[in-house]
């Protein structure tokens, strides 16, 4: 299976038929993140057979300039947001290796096998959470759900109680799931974090599995 095969079955869903008309409305009326020709673009970067690693985000980024379809990522020209300070950071910390002058387009791991998804897929502008639809989460647990049957070797990152909340689906021997607290600052500080060595985590277990290893650096 690939990622058009999948959409070419659920977008016969009556839940996707909401969405699209949802999301019809609320680009027609509002300005909405990220545009929408970038939706779905984590799939296109991460084909299925390639995917390694999944990590699992909430809703897009807010704020002008910021959401490209990618959980995480800003585009290179965008201040880093806080959530990604500390992701990088704990890379720092994990590998020992200071990450200078680095910019905040996440592209370069999707390349390399991680799918970077969020939960809920778009945002009205300076409206976080603002599309936290039914629809959304029945979407999220079927692209989990469909990962979940995938048998080649795939570690889940999940952070903070909203990715945690798809673990239920996560069955699969074949695959490695991780838990940490959310990047964002309002979790990391608080512990749980900051030393967590998912990094370090998903490489070995990815040598092990034969699988070549992710460059977390951007080097």
């Amino acid at each position: 299976m690939t990622w058009e095969d999948f959409f070419n079955k659920i977008n016969k869903e009556e839940y996707m038929i909401r969405l699209k008309n949802f999301l019809d409305k609320e680009y027609s009326d509002h300005v909405i993140y990220p545009k929408r020709e970038n939706l779905f673009k984590a799939f296109e970067l991460t084909p299925m057979n390639e995917v390694k690693v999944v990590i699992i985000g909430q809703d897009p980024y807010h704020e002008p300039g910021q959401a490209m379809g990618l959980a995480f990522s800003v585009p290179d020209s965008c201040k880093l947001p806080p959530s990604l300070v500390n992701i990088y950071s704990e890379i720092q910390q994990e590998y020992n290796v200071p990450l200078l002058n680095i910019g905040g387009d996440l592209t370069y791991l999707c390349k390399q096998g991680v799918l970077l998804i969020n939960t809920v897929f778009t945002v009205r502008e300076h409206q976080p959470l603002s599309h936290n639809i039914k629809e959304y989460k029945m979407l999220s647990s079927d692209i989990v759900k469909t990962l979940n049957e995938l048998d080649q070797p795939i570690v889940f990152l999940l952070w903070g109680n909203n990715a945690q909340q798809y673990s239920k689906y996560l069955t699969n021997k074949n695959h490695l799931v991780l838990y940490a607290t959310h990047p964002s600052p309002l979790g990391a500080n608080k512990g749980g974090w900051f030393g967590c060595n998912h990094f370090i985590k998903t490489n070995e277990f990815l040598s092990k599995n034969g699988l070549k290893t992710i460059n977390w650096l951007k080097n």
